[in-house]
């Protein structure tokens, strides 16, 4: 198992565990891309130099800093700073360096997902820690609430939100890093422009139904990286000389006048010629399935296990 990225307890009250925590994401990607000169084809490297031999002799190469003479400055005023020492960085006096207070518990369709930053995995520390961490594990899960507490790592202190996976035979918990809220831009600024508009019932309907039609029950692996694979046909194109591929232009829509209430009856009517045969498609109704709403009562999904699957709150 990998090293965790971090460790230390989770305390609810006077109860206390153990945790270890893993970073749940991971970067997939194969292609990798360099500097390199466009005259040469020699790679550029970055060297860190003092600003005033760049300011005093722009033309001249200036000598690199050694890492080691290199400390963190905090600019309190103009051009001056004071310095910081890693040292005194790890001695910061921080309780969620060492321990995750739980201060309240939330309902998981409180946590909107403009909030939730990264996920994490949580685990028992050893197995003195297996029992008290399964209880309040399966606590969680059974009210279906979140942990939130505090945890500092990365040169800052974060929210965290703890919850229960729904796999009982994983039986591990996730943390996701919350955003603080003014780190959230005013939506305000954004959607006030939007214009009013009544909505058509017959619209709706159509809508409604193009939905239901197209629900499906969430697959991660289905999606990929089309860019990266864009990429790749690149990369092997100029590598067998081979003509580069490249984006055809979109067809020209001027003057195109779009009928919406046609457009839904075609996409519907699409749909319903592409759904596999002998299965019954569900009649159009202006009222919310119960389905739907269920859908919607449930709120935010959450990432589920090591598998990738996701946790409908």
């Amino acid at each position: 198992m990998a090293r965790p990225y971090w460790s230390g307890q989770i305390q609810i009250s006077l109860v206390s565990f153990g945790v270890k925590l893993f970073v749940a994401t991971e970067a997939k990607s194969e292609i990798r891309f360099h500097q390199i000169s466009r005259k040469t084809g020699e790679r550029v490297r970055h060297q860190k130099v003092l600003a005033s031999a760049v300011e005093d002799n722009p033309g001249e190469a200036a000598d690199p800093v050694e890492k080691d003479e290199i400390v963190k400055g905090y600019e309190y005023r103009k051009g001056e700073y004071v310095t910081i020492e890693p040292k005194e960085l790890e001695q910061l006096r921080v309780p969620s360096k060492h321990a995750i207070e739980v201060t309240q518990f939330v309902g998981l369709d409180e946590l909107d997902p403009e909030y939730l930053e990264k996920p994490y995995f949580i685990v028992p520390e050893d197995d003195v820690q297996a029992e008290a961490f399964a209880v309040v594990r399966k606590a969680l899960q059974k009210t279906k609430k979140a942990a939130l507490g505090k945890i500092a790592f990365g040169g800052r202190e974060h929210v965290i939100a703890i919850t229960a996976t729904d796999d009982d035979q994983l039986g591990g918990m996730m943390g996701y890093t919350m955003r603080y809220q003014e780190e959230l831009r005013d939506p305000v600024e954004y959607f006030k422009e939007i214009k009013k508009v009544a909505v058509n019932a017959e619209s709706l309907e159509l809508a409604m139904d193009l939905i239901k039609r197209k629900a499906a029950k969430f697959d991660p692996n289905k999606f990929k990286d089309g860019y990266e694979a864009a990429v790749k046909e690149l990369v092997e194109a100029k590598i067998r000389h081979a003509p580069v591929p490249k984006d055809e232009e979109a067809a020209p829509r001027r003057g195109q006048v779009i009928n919406l209430m046609d457009a839904l009856r075609k996409s519907v009517g699409s749909e319903t010629a592409a759904a596999p045969s002998g299965k019954k498609k569900p009649a159009a109704s202006a009222k919310t399935p119960a389905a739907a709403k269920t859908a919607g009562e449930k709120g935010i999904s959450l990432v589920k296990g090591a598998a990738g699957r996701r946790k409908s709150a």
